[in-house]
């Protein structure tokens, strides 16, 4: 008893540690990305379990190359951007980034009445207005130190996704084979699964929450950027690489437990089409029995209240940079307003979404195809801004994070082109 005492204050210490890696990490597997790995797995069975072990390493990079340029320039991606590249670009760049996360905010928060009307009752319109609500008093009324750890603890939703796994019966060296030796198709519909995982996974959003949040933990401690504090960087660089492999492997964790979930109830017995995150989990009850059916559900909703937060905060931390604004979840209303403005009417006008006859389908469909097509060209220029010295210092990008970087852009140029090529022919 003792010795798991002494463990208490290191695991303590640890946790603390961890951060902006840990929740980007599991706002990527937002009730969004539940629809998309359900879609994968119930479609495709094992076949797609595969693509989690292929994005973790391209998250890991392109990730990690993001949370750098916010530590050491005291700056996140939008501002640098307009420091050192042309204004249209930009302009372009995170007015598609806006209207992309909007799309997903109103999935999100739709996904999330959904599954709570599902669980209790009621009118999902009503809870999708509270969901809302209760996302913008958290990032708006209480201070930045105190609410990323109720970031964090939300992380833990998503542990039910691997609790439901060992809820229903999984042969378990099939699944093994199957993801070391899967079934690769190039069939249309395969092509575009795969895509829609990769671009659900690999998103922009990702990118300027993270290093957004680099700069917002950097400010919050009265700490200078690593270009003015050099001799800060081991201790910063080494926490910013666990807390990111630690993130982004928990986020393909999740993933590849969602999609195995599918293939072994849903896509086992003939259930192939799944839309929403909550039909879903309403097609497992009858197959895998309530306790798997509560546990699915009840990920949608914390998952969510988790997600909402980062797509309102990277649009409203995206745009403020842009134009010079104060910005910062750390600041009061008052001191940021613009920053809180932008914030308050993306998440508005995701709710207002659900009010309206746009397809939810349809609507999450093209931000997948926005969130992909942009992502690219963010990526490239990422990977170029960390390779110069204007801009990183002497903190530029090592050879095996550039190419790990490039490796992800590529795959991702990849992935749009296979998905033009699919709707072409």
């Amino acid at each position: 008893m003792n010795k798991y005492r002494a463990l208490l204050p290191q695991t303590s210490l640890f946790w603390k540690k961890l951060g902006p890696g840990l929740i980007t990490g599991a706002a990527d597997d937002d009730p969004s990305g539940i629809a998309t790995y359900s879609q994968a797995g119930a479609g495709f069975g094992y076949a797609m379990l595969w693509t989690t072990f292929l994005t973790f390493p391209l998250m890991v990079g392109i990730q990690m190359v993001s949370a750098r340029i916010g530590r050491v320039t005291g700056h996140g991606l939008a501002a640098n951007i307009r420091l050192h590249y042309s204004p249209a670009l930009l302009y372009v760049l995170v007015g598609l980034l806006l209207i992309a996360n909007t799309i997903n905010i109103a999935a999100d928060i739709g996904a999330m009445a959904a599954a709570l009307k599902l669980l209790i009752g009621g009118p999902a319109h009503w809870y999708a207005i509270t969901f809302a609500m209760v996302s913008l008093v958290l990032q708006i009324f209480i201070p930045f130190p105190r609410y990323a750890p109720i970031l964090k603890i939300l992380t833990l939703s998503l542990f039910t996704y691997v609790v439901t796994v060992f809820v229903v019966n999984v042969p378990w060296g099939e699944v093994l084979y199957r993801t070391i030796m899967p079934s690769i198709s190039f069939k249309a519909d395969y092509v575009m699964a795969v895509v829609a995982v990769f671009g659900t996974t690999i998103s922009p959003y990702l990118f300027f929450w993270q290093a957004s949040q680099e700069v917002e933990e950097l400010q919050a401690k009265g700490e200078a950027p690593l270009k003015e504090a050099p001799e800060q960087a081991p201790s910063h660089l080494q926490r910013i690489k666990i807390d990111t492999y630690i993130g982004m492997g928990f986020s393909n964790l999740i993933a590849f437990f969602i999609i195995l979930t599918a293939a072994v109830t849903l896509h086992l017995h003939g259930i192939t089409d799944i839309q929403t995150s909550a039909q879903a989990a309403e097609a497992l009850r009858p197959l895998a029995g309530e306790f798997a059916f509560l546990l699915f559900t009840a990920g949608i909703v914390g998952t969510g209240l988790l997600a909402v937060p980062v797509l309102a905060g990277s649009a409203a931390y995206a745009i403020a940079e842009s134009f010079d604004w104060h910005i910062g979840l750390g600041r009061k209303p008052m001191e940021a307003r613009g920053f809180y403005m932008i914030l308050i009417i993306a998440t508005l006008l995701g709710v207002a979404l659900n009010f309206t006859p746009i397809d939810p389908i349809k609507a999450l469909f093209w931000s997948a195809v926005i969130n992909g097509v942009i992502a690219v060209p963010i990526m490239i220029v990422i990977m170029l801004m960390v390779a110069r010295p204007d801009v990183m210092g002497q903190f530029v990008v090592t050879p095996g994070l550039r190419i790990t970087g490039w490796l992800a852009t590529a795959v991702m140029a990849f992935a749009v082109l296979a998905m033009a090529v699919t709707w072409l022919i």
